[in-house]
Parts: structure tokens; C-alpha cells; sequence
């Protein structure tokens, strides 16, 4: 018997139900109406909306001819799909939901614990804010400098030290001090575009970069 965080899962992101998570052990309705599984009080959604169905092959979400479509990853569903890890379902405009393929898939820390605020999962490179996935995905820079920050959230970590893990040791001679700023301030840019209430990335003069990375319930 599977344990509940072996199944695949739907995590609401923007939307009247941001951070609701629901585990697809069973075929689950969508809709406005009150008897449906996921209830999304918005009138750009029908009734009826969507129905996302676990298969033997995997989870497939379908449309159930709603007035204002359902959209699998910004492009609108005319046919059932079968959902991939990662995968981001649009109901109407109302409401936005990412597929993960287990709950495991969220990182966690040592003990089960969530690890923060932002979350990185290495495997697939997503990176998640406030329980929003970062879409488009980080640039192959933005990533390696915000994981090496991950990787030692709380402790400062030196230019010189960012700059190899970025650009790696061959090239880091050539990289100025304009480059790395550059690159820090577009990645704070795309963190603040999903929580703005907070920076993550902490310059500490003299000394280097840390981030600051909050528990989710602060």
C-alpha cells in the first residue's frame, strides 16, 4: 500500500487556493461547483471545469469543455495530456496548479522538515518561491549561483568563491566585479517577482553573499 506522500500531487499556486496541495490517490473534478474535489469560487471557472485522472501510465488531465479552457504548460488543452513532473495546469485564468510526480519531489531538510521560503530541487533545476514554481525556469548562471547559496543558506560565501562555482576556475580571471553584480541583482529581480516581501540574497560588505532563507510560515 502507498504511503500518501508516494502519490503524484497538485499543489495550487496563483489563485484563490495559492498553497493547497492535494494528493492524487483518485480521479479529482475541478470546478466551481460545491460537490467538486478541487473548488475554485471564481466565475471564470465552469462547473464542471477539468478532471485530472491517475492511470496506470501516469496522471492525465482533461477539460470538460468549459467556457474558458484549461491550459497545460500556457498552451490550451484540446485533448487529454499526460502530465510530467513539473507541469503547470491553468484553470481559466482563475487558478494555476503545479504536477509533481510524488510529494517527495519538494525538498525537504534533514527530519522532514521543509526547508525554507525558497525550495531547489537539483534534480529536476526548479526552484520554487513562496510555494510558486520560478517559470520560465532560472538561467544555467542564476541557477548555479543560487544553489551554491542554497547549499550553504545562512553562511557567507565569498565573490571569488561564487565566481568559480559559476563560471568555473578556467574562466573566473576574466569575470569582473560588474558581471557578478549583474548577475546577483537579475537574479533577485526573479525571486522578487513572487515574493517581494523579502530578499533572499544578502550582500555583506567586504565579505561576500549569504542567503536568507526564512521558514514558509513566516
Amino acid at each position: 500500500m502507498k504511503h500518501e506522500d508516494e502519490f503524484p500531487i497538485l499543489v495550487a499556486q496563483d489563485g484563490p487556493l495559492k498553497g493547497q496541495r492535494w494528493s492524487l490517490n483518485r480521479t479529482l473534478m475541478i470546478g466551481r461547483d460545491p460537490t467538486c474535489d478541487i473548488n475554485v469560487q471564481d466565475r471564470q471557472v465552469s462547473r464542471f471545469h477539468a478532471r485530472v485522472t491517475p492511470t496506470s501510465e501516469g496522471v492525465t488531465i482533461e477539460d470538460l469543455g468549459s467556457k474558458n479552457g484549461t491550459s497545460h504548460n500556457g498552451v490550451e488543452l484540446a485533448t487529454p495530456v499526460m502530465l510530467q513532473d513539473g507541469d503547470v495546469v491553468g484553470v481559466a485564468l482563475a487558478q494555476q496548479f503545479l504536477f509533481l510526480t510524488s510529494d517527495a519531489t519538494m525538498p525537504l531538510t534533514e527530519g522532514g522538515i521543509r526547508a525554507g521560503r525558497l525550495l531547489m530541487d537539483q534534480r529536476s533545476h526548479q526552484v520554487w518561491v513562496n510555494q510558486q514554481q520560478v517559470s520560465p525556469p532560472l538561467s544555467a548562471q542564476q541557477y548555479k549561483l543560487l544553489w551554491v547559496l542554497y547549499e550553504n543558506q545562512g553562511q557567507v560565501i565569498s565573490r571569488s568563491q561564487l565566481v568559480s562555482a559559476v563560471w568555473g576556475e578556467e574562466q573566473m580571471a576574466g569575470v569582473s566585479d560588474q558581471a557578478l553584480d549583474a548577475l546577483i541583482r537579475r537574479l533577485r529581480d526573479r525571486l522578487a517577482a513572487l515574493d517581494p516581501t523579502h530578499q533572499y540574497i544578502d550582500s555583506v560588505r567586504g565579505h561576500g553573499v549569504r542567503l536568507d532563507n526564512p521558514p514558509l510560515n513566516e
